[in-house]
């Protein structure tokens, strides 16, 4: 599992797929941001975090001066705050924040990938771009199935991509709407049911506006956990 993981994630740093989030990665990496002037930007896709996939979360895009900045998914910036210190105060990381790919975070029974690997311009990845990193998903799928029991896509676009890759890698799937808090049980090709459940992404906009609360992710995050170690 760790081999494949690893392996995974080493293709999808190389990816060059779409070369305007290449370029968009690499200008932003360029100029920077003044409060980071002195930090090296990653500055292309960034690969899943974490080894141990029974929790799989699913994100939308890495954020132009978070991960495509710290080179780790939701690393660096206010969603990935919001983010980790949830999965700390649930058990789920090691830390209640994460600032860098060096700064000794550990996932606990989960991993973290996203739609699209690249960040894109205006946090809107074109939907040929979406396509063509639905194969990285795709892989990814295949290789967390025999351990997976629990998918918590963040927002809708990742609620769509999820359905949508697991469909073509034959699993049994549902229609469900997306909406926070909403689940159904999907049925992985082996036969073995896996839960799926949404949450409204951790973006500003959510977070800001009240949509989505600390106790909001708070319980789709403790029912996440419980189901995977059910």
């Amino acid at each position: 599992m760790q081999t494949g993981l690893s392996e995974l994630d080493r293709q999808v740093a190389s990816c060059r797929r779409c070369p305007r989030l290449i370029a968009w990665c690499q200008e932003v990496a360029a100029t920077k941001r003044a409060a980071y002037r002195d930090e090296d930007y990653w500055g292309g896709p960034v690969p899943g975090f974490g080894d141990d996939p029974r929790i799989w979360i699913v994100g939308l895009a890495p954020a132009a001066h978070g991960a495509n900045r710290t080179g780790r998914m939701f690393t660096g910036d206010r969603s990935g705050d919001w983010l980790f210190a949830a999965l700390h105060r649930v058990g789920l990381a090691r830390q209640a924040s994460s600032i860098s790919r060096d700064d000794g975070q550990q996932l606990l029974g989960a991993r973290i990938t996203a739609a699209v690997h690249c960040a894109p311009p205006a946090n809107k990845p074109e939907p040929a771009e979406r396509h063509a990193c639905a194969h990285w998903l795709q892989e990814e799928v295949r290789i967390i199935e025999p351990e997976v029991r629990v998918i918590v896509p963040l927002g809708g676009i990742a609620w769509t991509a999820s359905f949508s890759v697991l469909r073509q890698g034959g699993w049994t799937v549902p229609s469900a709407r997306f909406g926070h808090g909403a689940s159904t049980v999907a049925t992985s090709p082996s036969g073995r049911p896996v839960t799926i459940l949404g949450s409204y992404h951790p973006s500003q906009q959510n977070t800001f506006t009240g949509r989505l609360t600390e106790p909001m992710l708070d319980d789709v995050l403790s029912r996440a956990r419980d189901l995977s170690r059910g």
